[in-house]
């Protein structure tokens, strides 16, 4: 059962997020009678915390306006909560490029654990493993970021200085849409109002936002989400691949996600036996073609390069270049000598 003191604190929390509390709210709240409430409101008051009585038919207790609040008080599973997002928040890229901020905080966090639950998240931190370590620069700037947060939620337009991945630097005006989080970096989309487009823009990309005057109507269709794996799907690219694979949709996404290719029927469902599997397009656009042959071998389905034929050749290399392995495998199996057993 939680101490007074514990349920005290808890009402300073209920007062701090704003607006009256009536005693029975507060009295339900921490499990006590309502006289209970009014003892732990004059300890408040006590401690020069300025709780004012609100009388009449919505009465109850309310913090006086422009109370500066006190330090931050966590409990231990609430600290242990924020320190473990802040940490894996860092480490995935999904942190603002304060990271001074974001070290600072978690240290502060860290000296007022106890220390059962201290040693207990070290052991935690020890055994955790990010597959993903991305570049300092893939993280935003935290004004930048907040600044397209209020221009999201407020539709306000917005204009940004952005500099490309040819390093050409412009001036934009953006609706923007929403702000998505993949693959560790951080990217907003939305219309240009100009050209009537959508577009997709890296965060850590933008050197400064501002909101302008005026607003806009959110439009209908996909989610922010969607509208961003859908750009990188379709987004212009040194190659351009075409393929036809038979199996599920689920089989391919395994391999080929939204984010990186397109995926339809290949013929009507009326010219197709029932017995077989369907066959899929797939669709996708890349700077390099070298990594395809190994995806394609490790998705065991029945394919067909339409196009590039240079995918071709990069296909029918890897597929020498494991055949001859394989033999040259039995080869030295067939002269190996017998393998000792221990009994």
């Amino acid at each position: 059962m939680p101490r007074p003191t514990g349920r005290v604190l808890t009402l300073l929390e209920l007062l701090q997020s704003g607006g009256t509390r009536t005693v029975a709210e507060l009295a339900d709240r921490l499990g006590v009678e309502g006289r209970t409430v009014r003892r732990y409101v004059a300890q408040l008051i006590d401690l020069d915390v300025p709780v004012e009585s609100v009388r009449g038919r919505y009465g109850g207790y309310r913090l006086a306006p422009g109370y500066r609040l006190p330090p931050l008080m966590l409990s231990d599973d609430e600290a242990l909560a924020v320190l473990l997002g802040l940490v894996a928040g860092r480490r995935a890229g999904l942190t603002s490029s304060q990271l001074t901020a974001s070290e600072t905080a978690s240290a502060k966090i860290r000296r007022v654990l106890p220390r059962h639950i201290a040693r207990r998240l070290d052991a935690l931190l020890d055994s955790l493993a990010f597959t993903d370590r991305p570049a300092e620069s893939d993280t935003p700037d935290a004004g930048v970021l907040l600044t397209l947060a209020d221009a999201v939620r407020h539709r306000r337009p917005v204009s940004i200085r952005y500099t490309d991945r040819g390093g050409r630097r412009s001036e934009r005006t953006l609706h923007a849409y929403g702000i998505v989080a993949h693959g560790g970096r951080w990217y907003v989309t939305g219309e240009d109002p100009h050209g009537g487009e959508d577009r997709t823009f890296r965060l850590d990309r933008i050197a400064d936002a501002r909101i302008l005057p005026g607003s806009f109507e959110a439009p209908e269709g996909p989610a922010p989400a969607e509208r961003l794996l859908s750009g990188f799907a379709t987004a212009e690219y040194r190659h351009e691949v075409t393929l036809r694979i038979q199996g599920t949709v689920e089989q391919i996404r395994a391999h080929f996600p939204a984010s990186v290719a397109s995926v339809e029927e290949h013929e009507p469902e009326a010219d197709r036996d029932p017995a077989t599997e369907r066959w899929l397009r797939v669709e996708l656009r890349v700077e390099r073609l070298d990594w395809l042959p190994g995806v394609l071998a490790s998705l065991d389905r029945p394919f067909v390069i339409e196009r590039p034929d240079e995918l071709r050749d990069l296909v029918t290399a890897l597929a020498d270049r494991l055949a001859s392995r394989a033999r040259g495998q039995e080869g030295s199996s067939a002269r190996a000598p017998e393998e000792q057993v221990d009994r």
